[in-house]
């Protein structure tokens, strides 16, 4: 049975600080009874402070990189050294920890295909690190890091987008989206996010405080907003979100 939980923070900063003891838990429990940290990065200015405070040193300490395996939800098909890229902004902050095996970062975009080529591609990687398939399921992240666009976005799961109908592929490719850059994307689809362990929405400013009601009050159809399709059958969401974010709530817990 899905559970859902709603933290607010007080600003940015507390969201993000947040967020990195959220990363801390979710990998310290993967570690103790699985042996390993299965997690799934966003992009964003929200994950970037997050990144950054867990190569701290009292925040790195704290998880055993050596254990952990770094994906991603979603990426622009842009080279990995793009200043678009989510990639590109992981291996400035989060990368920049020398514990961390690079063995154990996937990148979603590979050199010389297309964008077809990569979503396919993707979906092997995760096959065989997860030892998933036909048999296993979909892959079990132990935490899958999300955003939420004002139009209701998540990953690149875009409002009316076909790819939003995708139930037997776990990455697919989808066109530009609204939110910028006009590129084309790569990203989990609902079986993988379904799938999860725990899912952690990062929410943050005044511009998100419509949507973010929306979606936790109105139940939204996912074709209209995405973001609602996330619902793990056997998981956790967690809404981290700043006082900006949550001030058009009428409950707040």
């Amino acid at each position: 049975m899905a559970t859902s939980e709603l933290i607010i923070c007080k600003d940015p900063e507390g969201l993000a600080a947040g967020a990195a003891d959220l990363v801390i838990r979710a990998g310290r429990e993967a570690i103790n009874q699985r042996g390993r940290f299965m997690l799934g990065l966003s992009g964003g200015s929200t994950p970037e402070q997050t990144y950054k405070l867990l190569t701290q040193p009292d925040h790195a300490a704290a998880i055993e990189w050596a254990r952990s395996h770094l994906f991603f939800g979603d990426e622009r098909f842009v080279p990995l050294d793009d200043a678009r890229s989510n990639f590109c902004m992981v291996k400035r902050t989060l990368l920049s920890r020398p514990a961390l095996s690079q063995a154990h970062v996937f990148p979603m975009v590979t050199p010389g295909k297309n964008v077809r080529q990569c979503a396919a591609e993707y979906a092997r990687v995760l096959e065989r690190e997860f030892a998933a398939g036909a048999n296993n399921g979909p892959p079990r992240f132990d935490l899958i890091l999300l955003g939420l666009g004002e139009d209701g976005h998540t990953a690149s799961l875009f409002p009316g987008a076909m790819a939003l109908l995708v139930e037997h592929e776990w990455v697919t490719w989808s066109p530009p989206g609204t939110a910028p850059p006009p590129v084309n994307r790569i990203t989990l689809t609902y079986p993988v996010l379904n799938t999860a362990r725990r899912i952690a929405f990062l929410v943050a400013g005044k511009k998100k405080a419509s949507i973010l009601r929306k979606v936790l009050e109105a139940k939204p159809a996912r074709d209209a907003c995405p973001a609602a399709g996330v619902h793990p059958a056997d998981g956790t969401v967690t809404w981290l979100v700043d006082e900006d974010a949550a001030g058009l709530l009428t409950r707040r817990s």
